[in-house]
C-alpha cells in the first residue's frame, strides 16, 4: 500500500474507533474495514476509498463525482462496490458521509 493509501486508513481508522467492533483486514490489496464480518469500507492505493454499498443505492451515488464502480484487477464490479476517488475524501465531513452510507448498508445486510 503507497502513502495516500495508509493516510487513508489511517482517517478511517480514527473516524471509526467508537464504532462497534471494527475489524480490520489485508484484503483485495486494500486495508478492509469490517463490522460483524461485513466490509464497509476499504483504504486503496492512491487515497481510493473502497465502499460496499447495496446496488440500488450505488447506480444512484455513481452518479456523484469523484464516484465509479470499483475495478478489482481487470474486473469491473457490480454497482454495490464503488471508488471514491481522494479529490472527494478532501475532509473528514465528506469521509464520514461515505462511512456513514457503508453502515447503514451493512445494517441492511446484517
Amino acid at each position: 500500500m503507497d502513502a495516500a493509501g495508509e493516510e487513508l486508513a489511517d482517517r478511517v481508522r480514527a473516524l471509526l474507533s467508537g464504532a462497534d467492533q471494527v475489524e480490520e483486514r489485508r484484503m483485495f490489496g486494500t486495508r478492509a474495514f469490517l463490522v460483524d464480518g461485513h466490509i464497509l469500507v476499504g483504504a486503496r492505493p492512491g487515497g481510493t476509498l473502497l465502499v460496499r454499498v447495496d446496488e440500488e443505492s450505488g447506480a444512484a451515488l455513481c452518479t456523484r463525482a469523484g464516484v465509479a464502480r470499483a475495478v478489482m484487477g481487470a474486473r469491473t464490479m457490480g454497482t454495490g462496490w464503488l471508488d471514491v476517488a481522494s479529490s472527494v475524501l478532501t475532509d473528514d465531513g465528506e469521509l464520514m458521509f461515505w462511512l456513514d452510507v457503508a453502515r447503514e448498508n451493512a445494517q441492511k445486510s446484517g
